[in-house]
C-alpha cells in the first residue's frame, strides 16, 4: 500500500505541476513531452524554421483494415507524431471520399499529411480537396486517379480480365441493381495481396478480409486533390496487384516524387520503416500551408 500510495502521489504532483505551467509560460504538452524524455511536437520546414508537426492519417485499401498500418503508427509515434487510422467503410469511392472528408474535419486539427494505400490512394485523392490544412499527399503501392479515371478502369483498359476469375460476388442488403461486395478468392488473395507474407499469416488475412463494393472500383474520381498539393509515391517493384509500370504512371502523372522498395504490395507491414521515412520526409519537405 505504500508503495501505491507513492507513484499515486507522484502522479498527482506531476498532474499538479503540469496544471500550473500555464501560469509560467510553458504549455502541457511541452511538459508531458520533456517529462516523457519524447521529441518536441515539431519539424524542420525546408527554411530550416521549425513548424508544429502534423498529425499523419492513414487510410487503407480495400480487402483491408487500419491494422496493417499498425508498424509505421508506432514507429511515427515514438518520433511525436499524431497518427490516426480511420476504417474506411468501402461502399464506393464518393460515399469513402466524403467519409475520410467529415473524419479530417471533425477529428483533426492543424496541419495534417494524408497518406492512402492502394485503393485508399483515390479516396485521399478526392478527399484531400476539402480540407485545406492537408498539406501533403503520400501515396504507398496507391492508387492516383485523375478526373474520371476508375480503379478497374486504371487496372484493366482493355478490359482483358474476367472479374469472375479474382472476385467472389455477394450480393449486399439494398444493393442497387449490378452491385456486390468482392471478395478476393482465398485461392487468389495470398499471391495477389500477400506476397512476401508468411503463407500463415496471408491465409489469415484472406480469411477476415474486408471486401469492397464493385461499384466502388467501377465510379469515375473527382478532381485530384494532387494537381495543387505536394506529392510523395512509394512504388513496391514486386507488386503482383498494382503492376509497378501503372504505379510509375500514376505517380509521374501526378507529379510525385518517387521512392522506390523491393517489396509486394503491403510495405506498411514488410517494410514500415520505409514507409514512415517517406511520411517524415514529406513533412519535412513541405512548409505549412
Amino acid at each position: 500500500m505504500k508503495i501505491f500510495r507513492a507513484r499515486r502521489l507522484r502522479a498527482v504532483n506531476l498532474l499538479a505541476l503540469v496544471g500550473m505551467l500555464p501560469l509560467a509560460g510553458i504549455s502541457a504538452a511541452q511538459a508531458v513531452g520533456d517529462a516523457g524524455g519524447r521529441q518536441s511536437m515539431t519539424s524542420t520546414a525546408p527554411s530550416g524554421e521549425s513548424k508544429p508537426k502534423p498529425t499523419v492519417v492513414l487510410v487503407h485499401g480495400a480487402w483491408a483494415d487500419s491494422s496493417g498500418w499498425a508498424k509505421v503508427t508506432a514507429g511515427l509515434r515514438s518520433q511525436g507524431y499524431q497518427v490516426l487510422a480511420p476504417p474506411t467503410p468501402l461502399r464506393g469511392l464518393h460515399e469513402d471520399s466524403e467519409y475520410l472528408a467529415a473524419f479530417l474535419r471533425d477529428r483533426t486539427t492543424g496541419p495534417v499529411v494524408l497518406v492512402g494505400h492502394s485503393y485508399g490512394g483515390a479516396v485521399i485523392t478526392n478527399a484531400a480537396r476539402s480540407d485545406e490544412d492537408v498539406e501533403a499527399l503520400v501515396y504507398v503501392n496507391a492508387f492516383v486517379p485523375d478526373t474520371g479515371d476508375s480503379i478497374l478502369g486504371l487496372l484493366d483498359p482493355n478490359h482483358e480480365i474476367d472479374p469472375a476469375d479474382l472476385f467472389d460476388f455477394v450480393r449486399y442488403p439494398g444493393a442497387p441493381d449490378g452491385d456486390s461486395d468482392l471478395y478476393l478468392k482465398q485461392g487468389v488473395f495470398p499471391d495477389a495481396i500477400a506476397n512476401g507474407i508468411p503463407a500463415g499469416t496471408a491465409a489469415a488475412m484472406a480469411a477476415a478480409q474486408r471486401p469492397v463494393t464493385l461499384s466502388a472500383l467501377t465510379a469515375e474520381s473527382g478532381a485530384p486533390a494532387w494537381k495543387s498539393l505536394p506529392s510523395f509515391y512509394l512504388l513496391g517493384t514486386q507488386d503482383h496487384i498494382v503492376p509497378p509500370a501503372l504505379q510509375s504512371a500514376m505517380a509521374g502523372k501526378a507529379g510525385a516524387k518517387i521512392t522506390k522498395v523491393k517489396a509486394g504490395h503491403l510495405p506498411m507491414v514488410t517494410n514500415p520503416h520505409t514507409v514512415e521515412a517517406l511520411i517524415v520526409e514529406a513533412d519535412r519537405s513541405t512548409p505549412t500551408r
